[in-house]
């Protein structure tokens, strides 16, 4: 794939009219004020019908996997060893499945990165990761109305004493009670914490054992359980449209259908590097966006703005600045079109490529805004130029999903192990 399909195209054209008369009126409000994003996310799903795609999505899947569970049971195998005998086939429409949960992002990033991220989180970390893991019960349960927003999710594994080092230094753990279980523990730095209905958590099973050597849980928490408490929304550098808090848990008692997978004996620690990965991969269609958008506001300011007799597009320095924003532009357009070609084959970027698709895309984009505030000079630091919005919200994406240094050491690490 090396351009837009004229379907794209019209697609994009169609989403970036609706965020210019309804997302782009609402953006002081998000930004400035507290506003949540969910009223107008909601509005931009029922304006283009994703949440009935997602609810023919969600029954195809479902169906699937009873059928699935049937042929196992009939031949006395796992349900795990019957998913993996069904490998992804080549398919088309997984490409543009793809292609449609990229434009709108990339659309929505020109104006509030924030607001791409609480639908993520919400509709793809949250709903994905009980999807890949929860039992058929469970994804009835929590996933479909997190695919369709009529619920918001949040995905929490990042603690006070735990960034980068995840798993290493987690200290929320759960408790067998019986037949089930006591939660306790906190948690940081939460997209959509503060109102969110469902809630992936993330913890270890405390067996009087070695913190180390624990097994990784997940269970699914409501709002309003008692024991658990949803902070007011953080004060943060950027990313204003995407609420964020804190969550903490004491003695939170759950029984085991809120455990994801009703087994200690899932995989948590892949299910949670997938999820890595999804995120990763997911930030090259943001950066497109920003990137677009600073391209965008550049080109016009320097056509307008005049110094010492001529507009500043004229001086080689700004044409510099311009040029390395169309190097950037290009290169993570072609990241973007490459995953969409993927999904069409049936694949997907390894943690690895996504990790270096991450490092890529989020240092470009960094680089881009903060070559946009100072082509602006004086005006790319005044708000109302909106420039250094953009700026503010470029920084995260060096951070989270994993920093900058842990994509460096995750893609070395498969370099050595392979090369």
């Amino acid at each position: 794939m090396i351009e837009w399909s004229e379907t794209h195209a019209s697609i994009r054209d169609s989403i970036r009219k609706f965020c210019e008369t309804e997302v782009k009126p609402k953006i002081h409000a998000i930004e400035h004020e507290g506003v949540p994003p969910y009223e107008v996310l909601r509005k931009l799903i029922a304006t283009f019908g994703i949440a009935d795609m997602a609810r023919m999505r969600f029954a195809g899947q479902i169906e699937k996997e009873k059928a699935r569970l049937a042929r196992a049971a009939a031949e006395g195998s796992t349900p795990d060893a019957e998913r993996e005998r069904a490998p992804r086939k080549p398919s088309p429409e997984a490409g543009m499945e793809m292609a449609m949960r990229m434009i709108p992002v990339i659309e929505l990033s020109r104006y509030s990165p924030g607001i791409v991220t609480a639908l993520g989180v919400s509709m793809g970390l949250t709903a994905n990761a009980i999807m890949a893991r929860g039992t058929i019960a469970q994804k009835e349960r929590w996933a479909l109305s997190l695919m369709t927003l009529e619920t918001i999710g949040a995905w929490a594994i990042t603690e006070p004493g735990s960034g980068s080092d995840a798993f290493g230094a987690m200290k929320s753990v759960a408790k067998r009670d019986g037949d089930g279980y006591v939660l306790s523990g906190s948690k940081t730095f939460i997209t959509n914490g503060p109102y969110a209905d469902t809630i992936v958590f993330i913890c270890k099973l405390d067996e009087g054992n070695e913190p180390k050597l624990r097994k990784v849980l997940s269970f699914v928490l409501d709002k309003g359980m008692p024991g658990l408490t949803q902070s007011k929304p953080l004060q943060k550098l950027g990313l204003h449209g995407s609420p964020t808090g804190e969550l903490f848990l004491d003695d939170v008692r759950v029984g085991k259908d809120r455990l994801l997978g009703e087994t200690e004996e899932q995989p948590a620690r892949a299910a949670t590097k997938e999820t890595f990965t999804a995120e990763r991969t997911a930030v090259a269609a943001m950066a497109l966006g920003l990137v677009e958008e600073c391209q965008r506001l550049s080109i016009d300011y320097a056509k307008t703005r005049e110094q010492f007799g001529k507009k500043i597009g004229e001086f080689q320095l700004i044409q510099l600045k311009l040029a390395k924003m169309e190097v950037a532009r290009m290169n993570i357009q072609n990241l973007v079109f490459r995953q969409i070609e993927m999904a069409g084959e049936g694949r997907s970027m390894s943690l690895a490529e996504a990790s270096a698709c991450k490092l890529y895309c989020a240092q470009a984009a960094m680089e881009v805004c903060n070559e946009t505030v100072q082509l602006f000079g004086g005006n790319g630091y005044m708000a109302e130029y909106r420039v250094e919005q953009l700026f503010r919200d470029a920084r995260v994406l060096q951070i989270y999903g994993g920093t900058d240094e842990i994509q460096i050491s995750q893609i070395a690490r498969s370099l050595l192990e392979t090369g």
